[in-house]
């Protein structure tokens, strides 16, 4: 749906746009997040699928690192409260306005009162909801508020910074649209998306030394399952067999990155995703390229992975 700036009541308060009725299993408030700061201990964190997210913006008119809500697995119900546009977007999943289907992956103007809900997708696993104007705080229903951390307001769950997950009575405050809206006022989705085995390509290394060729093999060579064991920190994987190491002995920690495979000593990889440790002293054995990132976000308990040898 199509909407205009002057629907959004460019000359209204903003803040308060949207208060939040249900959360959902686990929605939370990603952006870019905080890039360089690892020397600090901190975390890049921010959106799990950031193509999914800058989808989101570019359809209400953001910057694409703009602040928008990451939800898991279905969620949230907001309800507006002054007219407001959003897009919703990650995997094709249903979006209900007062009860009735109004798509995602494209825009929708709010009026006053209405709520809007996220349903659960059917393949995939995280959604991004957008605000015209980006969102810029919370308001808990506690009474606490949060803004930006170290520049962001993202969630990282491992360090603590940013606000907690959203709860029930949370008020979401935006700022103002910094852009004409844009004339495509929908995209299509990845209806294909995790369907079948996931195929994410690798880099070998920094530590596949420590590993014999036949763990090598089994990594590119067998097909991975996602566990339980799955948040934004990362997913722990279950295969035919653990990898073998080569070597035994220590590795003193060292930096980590996202998409890396770390091998714990049961040999059953841990694939590292947005909230990940900034060092870790298991070794890893490859990392998903950067390219492949937002798909290995998407993966779900239960979920195949194949990966492939890149390089």
């Amino acid at each position: 749906m199509t909407g205009t700036d002057g629907a959004e009541g460019e000359g209204a308060a903003h803040d308060g746009c949207l208060e939040v009725e249900e959360p959902g299993p686990f929605t939370t408030v990603q952006d870019g997040g905080r890039p360089g700061l690892g020397a600090l201990g901190v975390g890049r964190s921010g959106a799990a699928d950031r193509a999914a997210m800058a989808a989101a913006n570019r359809l209400v008119g953001n910057p694409e690192r703009a602040a928008v809500l990451e939800s898991t697995m279905g969620g949230p119900a907001v309800r507006a409260r002054r007219p407001v546009m959003i897009a919703v977007t990650g995997p094709a999943t249903v979006v209900e306005v007062d009860g009735t289907a109004v798509g995602s992956h494209c825009r929708v103007l709010l009026r006053a009162g209405q709520v809007l809900s996220v349903g659960a997708p059917p393949h995939g696993l995280r959604n991004y909801l957008a605000v015209r104007g980006g969102v810029t705080g919370v308001r808990g229903a506690d009474g606490s508020v949060h803004g930006p951390e170290l520049d962001s307001l993202a969630t990282d769950v491992l360090s603590g910074l940013g606000p907690p997950a959203l709860r029930a009575g949370d008020v979401l405050t935006a700022g103002r649209a910094a852009a004409p809206l844009p004339s495509a006022d929908l995209i299509p989705p990845d209806r294909a998306a995790h369907t079948g085995p996931v195929r994410l390509p690798v880099v070998w290394g920094p530590r596949d030394d420590w590993f014999t060729d036949g763990a090598r093999r089994l990594l590119v060579g067998g097909e991975w399952t996602v566990t339980p064991d799955a948040d934004r920190v990362g997913a722990r994987l279950h295969g035919p067999e653990g990898l073998r190491r080569a070597r035994g002995g220590e590795l003193a920690p060292e930096s980590m990155v996202t998409g890396a495979l770390q091998v714990p000593a049961d040999g059953l990889p841990v694939l590292f995703l947005a909230d990940h440790p900034v060092t870790g002293g298991y070794p890893v054995i490859a990392v998903v390229r950067g390219a492949a990132l937002d798909a290995a976000a998407q993966l779900r308990p239960g979920d195949r992975v194949v990966f492939t040898a890149a390089g």
